[in-house]
């Protein structure tokens, strides 16, 4: 079993159904994403650029994008920068939390945006 996929598995609930429901997301998505195991937490890379890591964090799931410099700004009612220069997340307490289109539309604009680098230049 991947590393990643066990991390997943071992959570306890509510968490490990957050992380299933956004793994299954993210690999209808973006079906050429690889799910890694890195920084003790599981990871999902397109042709080894990053795309998002998810991460169990105090009492939720932390959906970090390391290319969030370049969305759009209409998904910042939704991100959480919280004193990171360059990650900003979505999180989730529960399962209902997950507004799935919302979700899925900055999947596919991060996806865009893999070749560019983690800052926006200006």
């Amino acid at each position: 079993m991947n590393p990643a996929e066990a991390h997943i598995l071992k959570q306890a609930e509510p968490y490990k159904s957050i992380y299933l429901h956004l793994q299954v997301l993210i690999e209808h998505t973006l079906p050429e994403a690889d799910l890694l195991y890195k920084w003790k937490m599981p990871c999902y890379y397109i042709d080894k650029r990053p795309i998002c890591y998810l991460n169990k964090s105090k009492d939720y799931v932390d959906v970090g994008f390391w290319h969030s410099a370049h969305l759009s700004k209409k998904w910042d009612a939704y991100l959480i920068t919280e004193k990171r220069k360059v990650v900003k997340s979505l999180r989730y307490k529960t399962l209902d939390d997950i507004d799935d289109a919302v979700f899925i539309a900055i999947l596919k604009e991060v996806e865009g945006m893999k070749e560019k680098g983690f800052y926006k230049k200006n």
